[in-house]
């Protein structure tokens, strides 16, 4: 299964409190629920395509509400494979609607997160948990990018639910897409707060174990690839260096030169792939007085320079 299968498995365990119940199978209908009406009245509809998920849908409608419930099940279509599950409830629909706050007489069906159900901290983190159940997604922690999701059916609703992640510290942004609107989350380390947060602690350790592996490799890839790159930059330098000095013995009388600059040429030629600190090390075994690293790379400017007039000279 996938990390998104494997924490919404998780979730499903969790017991909720009376209250929390109320808190999370609102967020369950706002999200996969609508109001419908024919003949036979109002009623209101549940659909997904999980079955557990189905299951957990009517257990809770059951445990808070007096009412027969009827579940279809339907055969997906050939660009859709999976099975679709509905559940319709006709009884005491305004009660259920009113109770769950899910309509609102100025705004409609489900454009946002009703305060009353979410007072309490519980309910809070119970509503996140329903709503995730209902439309969220998460990136496997081993994956090129860390990412949270939440697919929501309209803007005021994904703004009131970012509302209420923040509230949290979660950083969630929200976002328009062609089949509706997603609330986010970016970071890494808000993600793993948004798993606590819910209850799903197996999911919070098996993203986390992958989070500290992930950084640490990426970590030594930096690493490695800054030490290959001053290693380049180093070997360069170096034999840059090394067509300077070759320049000067064959068109300079290197006797004539000064005491500083033999040095370094005598270095140069002797450790060809060593650095410039390296160098400064290597110096205390060879002259009296060590030469700074400051020391030696003016002295290699230096040498460029020679280098530069010998062969104007010699063109001349």
């Amino acid at each position: 299964m996938s990390f998104t299968s494997d924490t919404k498995q998780e979730l499903l365990q969790i017991e909720n409190d009376p209250c929390c119940k109320v808190a999370t199978l609102s967020a369950l209908l706002a999200i996969n629920g609508y109001l419908s009406l024919n003949h036979d009245g109002m009623r209101v509809v549940f659909q997904t395509t999980s079955l557990p998920l189905a299951r957990k849908a009517i257990h809770l409608v059951k445990s808070l509400y007096p009412v027969n419930v009827d579940v279809f099940s339907k055969k997906g279509v050939k660009l859709q494979k999976k099975n679709q599950y509905m559940m319709i409830v006709k009884e005491k629909v305004n009660m259920m609607v009113r109770e769950l706050g899910l309509m609102s007489e100025e705004t409609g069906y489900a454009q946002k997160v009703d305060d009353a159900i979410i007072q309490r901290a519980c309910c809070q983190r119970a509503y996140l948990r329903g709503a995730f159940l209902a439309g969220g997604s998460i990136n496997h922690p081993n994956s090129s990018s860390y990412h949270l999701e939440n697919a929501v059916p309209n803007q005021p609703f994904a703004q009131s639910l970012s509302e209420l992640m923040n509230t949290f510290s979660l950083k969630s942004k929200t976002l328009e897409k062609k089949r509706g609107y997603l609330v986010y989350i970016k970071d890494s380390e808000k993600i793993a707060d948004f798993l606590r947060i819910t209850g799903a602690s197996t999911a919070l350790f098996n993203y986390e174990d992958a989070r500290i592996k992930r950084d640490f490799v990426n970590s030594i890839t930096r690493v490695m690839n800054m030490e290959i790159a001053n290693q380049n930059k180093t070997f360069e330098a170096a034999n840059k260096q090394l067509r300077h000095i070759e320049i000067i013995e064959k068109l300079l009388d290197e006797e004539r030169l000064p005491k500083s600059v033999k040095e370094a040429i005598f270095l140069r030629k002797t450790y060809p792939e060593a650095s410039l600190v390296e160098l400064s090390e290597l110096s205390k075994h060879h002259f009296k007085k060590p030469i700074s690293k400051s020391g030696l790379n003016h002295r290699y400017r230096n040498i460029a320079k020679i280098a530069k007039e010998a062969i104007e000279a010699y063109e001349d």
